[in-house]
């Protein structure tokens, strides 16, 4: 039996060839030649006006961060479950995260909470798009005009998909990607920064440039560059930017096939979901995703431990995610939680993932049959329990 991974990093088409091509061109580098292509398709397909690529997604979110100016005794309000490096960039600057819950049905950041949790210390809004679907961003936007609030989209699975017609990365004054090999375009390691709102563009080249203005240098509009504001060494070579460039060149074939992945999986388990053996992920009706991922919410905790052994016994690798990180002993220290956190709490403790990358093939009906194999077996035993 061959085994079936969560994902697969893939080759799409130039990606060799343009590494090469970055060699013979004698800059390795960032910000040189695929550097600045990688840069122009992002604004392409985010519809934003500016991207700066940059070395990982948590390398943007630091950015946009600094670009926040957040300090101690600044908040910034975002959800619990979600990677570490949303909280991470908040911590750096010595603000507090606020967690609040997500919304049953997305898994996204709730309007209603975020509304609840702002207080004159709140600076920031940072909403995660899960799996791809983007989150309510104009109630988000609503909160943060009302409250003169800078709202940052962590886009990290997200590109390529849309809300209300609007590309992620183009919906709040700032969003982060990632391109590491887990996502749908991929570099190994890599992010960009989108930015939306022009106040930002100057000083986030700054910070991206080791707080220097080497980019103005550059374009001509100074005639040296020096050390102008606080950075870090955010930019990526060139070798990872050539591979990101072919990625990117082919994002729309790479949506395309893991949607109809997502579709697949939705049309064989749905019988599952009307039987309330499992509920499915939902798309919201003004939202189209990008086939980042298809997860499964199980009954509880136990049968979610169950699923993945016997998954496991049949080599196809189906793992849980997030453990919420207002619970964790960094988040216990550095954060604060407002409201409870049921939805986050059941969500983290149930959700498991379908495997899901471009060259999955025929194995996708496999993982379907034992899908199906798992909950024949135990509905009959939880039904008679």
């Amino acid at each position: 039996m061959v085994k079936i991974p969560l994902n697969k990093p893939s080759l799409i088409g130039n990606e060799i060839k343009y590494v090469r091509d970055a060699v013979r061109r004698g800059q390795l580098s960032g910000d040189g030649f695929y550097t600045k292509r990688c840069n122009a398709l992002i604004e392409e397909i985010t519809q934003s006006p500016k991207a700066l690529v940059t070395h990982s997604c948590t390398a943007a979110l630091e950015m946009a961060a600094l670009l926040c100016d957040l300090g101690p005794g600044d908040e910034v309000i975002l959800p619990s479950f979600t990677f570490v490096s949303t909280a991470n960039a908040i911590v750096l600057r010595r603000a507090t995260p606020v967690f609040v819950d997500i919304d049953p049905a997305t898994l996204n950041i709730d309007p209603a909470r975020v509304a609840a949790a702002v207080t004159p210390q709140t600076k920031a809004i940072f909403a995660v798009h899960y799996a791809g679907f983007p989150a309510d961003m104009d109630a988000l936007a609503e909160i943060a005009r009302a409250h003169d609030l800078v709202l940052v989209e962590d886009a990290a699975q997200a590109l390529g998909s849309t809300y209300k017609g609007r590309p992620a990365g183009s919906l709040g004054d700032l969003a982060a990607f990632s391109f590491h090999e887990t996502k749908n375009v991929i570099s190994g390691e890599g992010g960009a920064l989108t930015i939306n709102n022009p106040a930002f563009v100057e000083r986030a080249e700054i910070i991206r440039e080791k707080g220097t203005n080497r980019s103005r240098f550059i374009r001509g509009d100074v005639d040296k560059y020096t050390w102008v504001d606080v950075g870090s060494s955010y930019l990526p070579g060139e070798l990872i930017s050539s591979f990101l460039c072919a990625q990117l060149e082919a994002e729309k074939a790479i949506s395309a096939r893991r949607l109809s992945l997502f579709d697949r999986y939705q049309e064989a388990l749905t019988p599952l979901a009307d039987r309330e053996l499992v509920q499915l992920p939902v798309t919201p009706s003004d939202t189209i995703g990008n086939g980042h991922m298809f997860y499964l919410l199980m009954p509880d905790q136990n049968m979610r431990h169950d699923f993945i052994n016997f998954m496991r016994e049949r080599d196809v690798i189906t793992p849980f995610h997030y453990i919420p990180l207002h619970s964790a002993p960094a988040g216990e220290k550095f954060s604060r939680t407002h409201g409870d956190m049921a939805v986050t709490k059941r969500v983290s403790d149930t959700l498991v993932r379908l495997p899901m990358f471009f060259d999955l093939g025929s194995e996708v009906e496999d993982v379907i049959d034992h899908v199906n194999d798992f909950f024949s077996q135990s509905a009959p035993q939880r039904s008679g329990a």
